[in-house]
């Protein structure tokens, strides 16, 4: 008697790619979307398919959990859980018969890496097939997926793009910095999906962990944690002493691939060593990889309250210099990323873009990681809302009480309720440019909209003698800085310091500059220059006295992209022994390297030439290693450059893009004296053959 035989399978992994938005990531497996049917073609030998003889069960695999699907021959897939359905008669020319089957995921499958294997049953026998493996990943383009994203523009920039930009500095001279995410380039998604596997909630309970990975909150908490190594086998280790002889300094990294292929090729040992921005862009990777939208934001000013009081104190000595004292501090800027999904645990209201932080400060749950906290709650100040909304709050929107004093008495104290989280930002969509987000974590006055709050233990109620709005400014004397122009590398920092004498009478009064070197994340270290001198203001007159600190005094001792300054002016009046404090702090850019292209219409698989040009802006020969690369790609062009004062260099590099869509070269030079690192970026776009 003739039986039906399977001959071959063939699980369209093109085709089925190209249909769930999956074709640029690279895997060992097919890579897939849930809430979406993907076809597979079996060919048969033999009499043709007979579902009155045969039962086929496809058997689906998560680790130690499995499922039975029957092929079903009529009515249509069900959108709640896993189906399969009997499509049509392939003719197949390589055998007699063949018979196509579609099997779809629900929207909230977790996502995981699957083994698929094929039952077939009649009277007599039952025989198992094994297809293979599949990747399964979240679907933002499936409308009853937790993270769907209504806008194909923003899918594309959130969930496609493999490049962007990172903004550091300071809010005065914001640093575009470019970063290629890498999640596009192979191996990088088999490694992002290691880091579900390898957390602990995983191997404390693997079943139970899987079935959890159906829940992005779930996920970007694991995430959270997993991208930092403090507690677990996390990808980055971070260090912010500037030792960084038995690792690489975080300047020096400049895309995701390298870091992730780095922790993978060393049995997942942490590799050394990351920074803010390190981790927000390695977890960007990650999320995007993973399938959930996902961006890099900026906060400047940023605020780690450890105290829970939602006060920043900061402290200066009667001369501007300022103190390091108490644990609390204000980074010129802190990095997380945003990812876009559903929030049915925090009710209505609260869907959307979500705060999710991989830089180990505060523990949440067991683990250093922070969110995801609804950009909405902190908005909204709802301090009591899962996960860490009162850490982000207070992140940019904590007060700061700046207060003079003299051995260990206070001189004076004034309160800014405006610094913290002075500027929050992100790159803005299709385009290398900064958007500003600010308006959507606080309201036009600075502040997130006023609430009933469950708890108070975040907020520290004003001195009484301070007023209504918390300030004890002198009112006689105005004092303010004022950069003349973008500090750069290599220049003159040049600046005024402006004084009014708001009353009708001279003043004697003793003026305190002092400049201090700092780290984006902790008070400034020790005074580097300064200035004291005597001014005589007559009644009601602004006095500008002009500054210049030169090169030499802030020359770098270690390899950085980007200086920062602590500059403070204190003014003091003799008679009235009356103190005023103005400060400033900011980036000192490091020079840019600028990329043009020999042919700006750029095909794939054609040979593309960009030339790297540099002008040596200092008095003395500097030598370094240049670096060339496009997103996308894993090759690299490297090369050690010495340029004497004042040469400018063009070095041409050869290369051959492999992919097509929006890509970025991005180049740097790491200078050895002075020893700094220069960046520079191009977009093209690569056009299919």
């Amino acid at each position: 008697m003739d039986e039906f035989k399977l001959q071959s399978i063939n699980l369209q992994q093109m085709e089925n790619q190209i249909q769930h938005n999956t074709e640029g990531l690279s895997s060992s497996t097919m890579v897939l979307r849930r809430g979406q049917p993907f076809t597979i073609l079996i060919s048969n030998e033999g009499r043709p398919f007979d579902p009155m003889k045969e039962k086929l069960i496809f058997r689906i695999i998560l680790g130690p959990l499995a499922l039975d699907v029957p092929v079903s021959t009529f009515g249509q897939p069900s959108l709640t859980q896993w189906s399969a359905n009997l499509e049509r008669s392939v003719p197949d020319p390589t055998a007699p018969r063949g018979i196509a089957v579609s099997l779809f995921s629900p929207a909230s499958a977790s996502v995981g890496v699957y083994t698929l294997q094929l039952r077939v049953e009649n009277r007599r026998t039952v025989r198992t097939y094994l297809f293979g493996q599949f990747t399964l990943l979240c679907n933002p383009w499936c409308q009853a997926d937790s993270v769907f994203l209504p806008s194909e523009e923003l899918r594309n920039e959130y969930v496609r793009n493999d490049f962007g930009l990172l903004f550091k500095g300071s809010s005065e001279n914001i640093i575009a910095r470019p970063w290629s995410f890498d999640q596009n380039e192979k191996g990088i998604l088999d490694i992002c999906m290691k880091l579900l596997q390898l957390s602990p909630q995983h191997q404390a309970d693997m079943g139970r962990n899987l079935q959890n990975c159906g829940n992005p909150v779930y996920i970007g908490r694991m995430i959270s944690a997993m991208v930092n190594a403090n507690d677990d086998k996390g990808v980055l280790m971070g260090k912010w002493d500037g030792d960084y002889n038995d690792g690489v300094q975080p300047s020096k990294w400049s895309g995701s691939g390298d870091i992730l292929r780095k922790w993978a090729e060393t049995q997942f040992s942490p590799v050394k060593y990351g920074q803010c921005w390190v981790f927000a862009a390695v977890m960007c990777t990650v999320m995007r990889a993973l399938g959930i939208p996902t961006r890099v934001v900026t906060n400047f000013n940023s605020a780690h309250d450890t105290n829970k009081n939602m006060v920043i104190e900061e402290y200066y000595s009667e001369t501007g210099e300022k103190l390091s004292i108490g644990k609390d501090s204000i980074w010129n800027f802190h990095m997380w990323v945003e990812s876009w999904m559903k929030r049915p645990d925090l009710g209505q209201g609260y869907d959307g873009w979500q705060v999710l932080d991989p830089t180990p400060q505060e523990m949440s749950g067991e683990f250093f990681r922070c969110g995801p906290a609804a950009v909405k709650a902190v908005y909204q100040k709802r301090v009591e809302a899962q996960y860490d909304v009162p850490f982000v709050y207070a992140e940019v929107n904590a007060d700061v009480r700046t207060i003079i004093l003299r051995d260990g008495k206070i001189l004076s104290t004034n309160v800014d309720k405006n610094r913290v989280g002075s500027l929050i930002c992100t790159k803005y969509p299709g385009a290398m440019r900064m958007q500003n987000i600010t308006s959507e974590y606080k309201n036009e006055m600075g502040e997130s909209t006023p609430r009933t709050l469950n708890t108070n233990e975040y907020f520290l109620p004003a001195r009484s003698s301070e007023g209504a709005n918390g300030r004890m400014t002198p009112q006689g004397i105005a004092v303010h800085l004022q950069l003349l122009r973008a500090p750069v590398v290599g220049e003159n920092i040049v600046f005024n310091v402006n004084i009014t004498n708001k009353d009708a009478v001279p003043k004697l009064l003793k003026k305190h500059v002092n400049a201090q070197s700092k780290k984006y994340n902790r008070n400034p270290t020790g005074t580097f220059w300064e200035a004291h001198d005597d001014v005589m203001i007559g009644p009601n007159e602004t006095v500008t006295i002009t500054h210049e600190i030169p090169f030499n005094n802030y020359m770098l001792k270690e390899t950085e992209e980007d200086y920062l300054v602590n500059l403070a002016v204190v003014i003091e009046d003799v008679k009235s022994q009356e103190r005023v404090l103005a400060t400033q702090e900011f980036s000192v850019r490091s020079p840019t390297l600028n990329i043009q292209i020999q042919n700006e219409y750029v095909v794939i698989n054609k040979q593309l030439v960009a030339t790297v040009t540099f002008t040596n802006p200092f008095s003395i020969p500097v030598s370094g290693e240049l670096t060339l690369a496009c997103s996308g790609l894993q090759e690299r062009f490297q090369a050690r450059l010495t340029i004497q004062p004042r040469e400018t260099i063009r070095v041409p590099v050869s290369f051959t893009p492999r992919m097509a869509g929006a890509k970025m070269i991005y180049t740097s030079l790491v200078l050895r004296s002075p020893p700094i690192i220069l960046h520079g970026f191009r977009t093209i776009n690569v056009q299919a053959a």
